[in-house]
């Protein structure tokens, strides 16, 4: 039967719980994780490094970029992944022979190559996946002394004590870290997930911890501007319209420099509770228990991961109660500002109703004026043509024709100038 339209990522978004399988790993084997941090320009550099090694291997890799690859190189298995800000290159090694870390996995991998890895490197690792009788049923003096140089131990059993996963935490004179995972039956595919769950979860450790150098350099910052909102506060009970705007000035150039803080350093905060919750998940994975008096996985993580991400959180959460109380003190002083300025528009108001009232009593005054003068123009007028009237034989006395016009002209002036003003005051009215 056809099917409708299909959306175009349909099949894509299908398949993505299958990407990224582990490596299925048979012990004896050994494996070598690293992990790139990588911007823009190191992203367009990585595939050809790939490329480069499979021409050097004789290995095809396909010329269209892609965010993962896994194939065998011979000497080697190879599986690259690209993720949101890193990329990591496992190289696993079949077979294991000599003592536990003795001949890691990355010797089978050109050094050159390895060292022209575009990016910064953040985390690079040894696994050594064994049997329970390559380390002697588990005696622990014998392994921290040969694989760990006697260094303190953390460890446990896990995925229902079918294997013993051991590290120290530590950064060995070669700059890796060491995990050695002794298996008691796991099958290949358990094998592969157990050694990928183990090298993230000291992965993203290290990813997770990259906000905690940021939060210890916000916290002074954080302070100094803590005690500057204070003392802004408190000078703005007291402030009155002079230091109001010197205020507001205060408030918005803190307000600006902690968004920059929020602008710089919130990805990174976001990014760490991200990864500290997939070390959480990884961890529960394993489904540790105790093996003797050593510290399991999850307990170190408690002990030493959870301050630190407890930092970040309270440094995150620091910021951000800083911003609103910055932005309520804002909204406040600008609400007191505003008010201000009402109380003086409502003054300018009253002055201005004041000067127009007395610009009206002026202005009564002068059509008064204006009045009589228009009408002593008007009646002069009046008596020159009662006096050529007078000339010319008509029977009119000049004097009485002309006092009796005065009434009658005042009159009419007087309304024609009441006619015009209330014009004036339609034509104002309108374009208010």
């Amino acid at each position: 039967m056809l099917l409708p339209a299909t959306h175009p990522l349909r099949e894509e978004l299908h398949d993505e719980v299958h990407a990224r399988p582990p490596l299925p790993l048979d012990p004896p084997c050994r494996v070598t994780c690293i992990a790139m941090l990588c911007n823009g320009d190191d992203r367009a550099r990585e595939w050809q490094s790939l490329r480069v090694l499979g021409e050097r291997c004789a290995v095809e890799v396909a010329a269209q970029p892609a965010g993962y690859l896994a194939a065998d190189f011979g000497a080697f298995r190879l599986r690259w992944e690209r993720h949101t800000e890193f990329s990591r290159y496992v190289f696993v090694v079949d077979g294991a022979e000599g003592a536990p870390f003795s001949r890691p996995a990355i010797d089978a991998v050109p050094e050159d190559w390895v060292r022209s890895l575009p990016g910064r490197l953040i985390f690079a690792g040894h696994a050594e996946i064994v049997t329970a009788t390559g380390c002697d049923a588990l005696d622990l003096q014998r392994l921290s002394a040969s694989a760990f140089g006697e260094r303190p131990l953390v460890g446990s059993t896990i995925a229902d004590e079918l294997a013993v996963a051991l590290t120290d935490f530590r950064i060995d004179e070669g700059g890796y870290s060491r995990l050695l995972l002794v298996a008691r039956g796991l099958t290949s595919a358990q094998a592969g997930r157990a050694a990928q769950a183990l090298l993230e979860v000291d992965l993203y450790r290290m990813l997770a911890l990259l906000a905690f150098p940021v939060a210890r350099e916000l916290s002074p910052l954080l302070s100094r501007d803590e005690r500057e909102l204070s003392g802004i506060a408190n000078e703005l009970v007291r402030a009155d319209a002079a230091s109001e705007p010197v205020l507001l000035d205060r408030l918005t150039s803190l307000q600006a420099e902690i968004e920059r803080y929020e602008a710089d350093h919130h990805y990174r905060f976001g990014a760490a509770e991200a990864y500290h919750e997939i070390v959480q998940r990884r961890l529960a994975q394993l489904r540790e228990q105790r093996l003797g008096s050593l510290q399991t996985w999850q307990e170190f993580m408690e002990r030493r991961l959870a301050p630190a991400m407890n930092t970040c959180s309270a440094a995150s959460a620091r910021l951000e109660s800083l911003s609103q109380r910055v932005t309520r003190a804002t909204q406040l002083l600008s609400t007191r500002i505003g008010i201000t300025r009402e109380l003086q528009n409502q003054q300018l108001l009253e002055s201005m109703n004041q000067r127009a009232a007395a610009q009206l009593r002026l202005q009564a005054t002068v059509e008064g004026l204006s009045v009589a003068a228009v009408t002593y123009y008007i009646v002069g007028l009046v008596k020159y043509l009662a006096e050529g009237l007078a000339e010319s034989g008509w029977p009119v006395d000049p004097g009485i024709f002309t006092a009796i016009s005065i009434p009658l002209i005042a009159a009419l002036v007087y309304l024609a100038v009441r006619r015009v003003r209330r014009s004036v005051a339609r034509q104002t009215g309108a374009l208010r």
